[in-house]
């Protein structure tokens, strides 16, 4: 029995707002954005919320998919934010109830930081594998915080990627699972204490000690732990604090700019946080060819990582041509706020 990908969806707000504008909001003349690789970010409106966005993104990707009797076979909820709407309250039965979903079922909301959607995604896999399950639902989603003035205001984004997991004996699958392996280590280069509005980073520890280290060293032991080269590979992911980052950590492991062409949505809607790298795969799956292998790291601060091998399958091609809108086509249709839109903005969530 192999375990995989059935489905995906993406959802990200309507309105996006360049850096350019967010400079002037600052009273700045440069563009900082410029130098991380960040044209612009999703902004979510006064409606949309960690919850609505996982809700729209699991419609698409209950609706792309070929199964007529998912919803039924649904026993798992699991979704990783760090932006819940509420400290307590799961929003898991807020994304059931909104969808009808079955009552009987397993529910966990998760965090731990911008790996908490793929940490949602590994849970439900092993659900599957173990028998325990015969489809999961895993989804990253989210409305980042950033403190106005911070340099974390050009990246922080909104959005939301959902999966449905399930296993070959039941479903078709678009992705099989190869392998996936986790690392995790106690690097404190970004938090948000209790009750805290804004999150704070201690910018020394954000590189070396913290992404990299994570990213490159658990990328080299999941392809040794299946024999591997990077060579080997058609599609990497690296998490995507901005674009800067993940190009840094291609060169690294010895991959090219090709394999990683189409992993960087974040350079058009910024930094989402716990859908980050959902979003990204998403963003593979919508242009890969079936057999080809994906590798993808996510990265949480605090600190860890997870990383996965997918090989993907002729099924694909099913789903891909489906009416559904593609993350690309999400994008093109986002509008751009005003200054002064942005800055009535900004006043609102801060």
């Amino acid at each position: 029995m192999k375990v995989g990908i059935v489905s995906w969806g993406t959802a990200i707000p309507s309105q996006a707002v360049s850096t350019k504008v967010i400079s002037a909001s600052q009273g700045k003349s440069d563009n900082p954005g410029e130098g991380l690789g960040i044209n612009q970010k999703t902004c979510p409106a006064q409606d949309e919320d960690s919850a609505t966005l996982a809700i729209q993104a699991t419609q698409l990707a209950f609706a792309r998919s070929t199964h007529q009797d998912q919803m039924s076979d649904l026993g798992s909820i699991l979704i990783g934010s760090e932006s819940h709407p509420y400290a307590v309250k799961p929003t898991g039965t807020i994304v059931a109830q909104a969808l009808g979903l079955p009552v009987n079922m397993s529910m966990a909301d998760l965090q731990f930081a911008c790996k908490a959607g793929t940490q949602a995604i590994q849970l439900s896999l092993a659900q599957v594998q173990s028998g325990q399950i015969k489809l999961g639902l895993a989804i990253g989603s989210d409305t980042a915080q950033s403190k106005p003035g911070d340099i974390l205001e050009y990246t922080a984004g909104s959005g939301a990627g959902a999966y449905l997991l399930g296993s070959s004996d039941h479903y078709s699958l678009v992705a099989n699972l190869i392998d996936t392996y986790s690392l995790a280590t106690d690097t404190p280069d970004f938090w948000r204490r209790n009750l805290a509005i804004y999150p704070e980073h201690a910018g020394r520890f954000s590189a070396e000690p913290a992404y990299f280290y994570h990213i490159t060293n658990l990328a080299k032991q999941i392809l040794s732990r299946n024999n591997l080269a990077p060579s080997d590979i058609d599609y990497c992911i690296f998490h995507t604090p901005n674009a800067k980052f993940p190009l840094q950590a291609a060169q690294i492991l010895g991959f090219t700019l090709d394999q990683l062409k189409y992993s960087l949505p974040v350079k058009e809607i910024g930094n989402t946080y716990a859908a980050a790298v959902p979003l990204a795969l998403a963003n593979v799956l919508d242009h890969a060819s079936s057999h080809q292998k994906i590798l993808l790291v996510s990265y949480g601060s605090g600190a860890g990582s997870d990383a996965f091998i997918f090989e993907t399958t002729p099924h694909l091609a099913q789903l891909q041509g489906s009416s559904i809108d593609s993350l690309t086509a999400q994008i093109s249709h986002l509008v751009q706020l005003s200054l002064n839109d942005y800055l009535k903005l900004r006043q609102r969530l801060h």
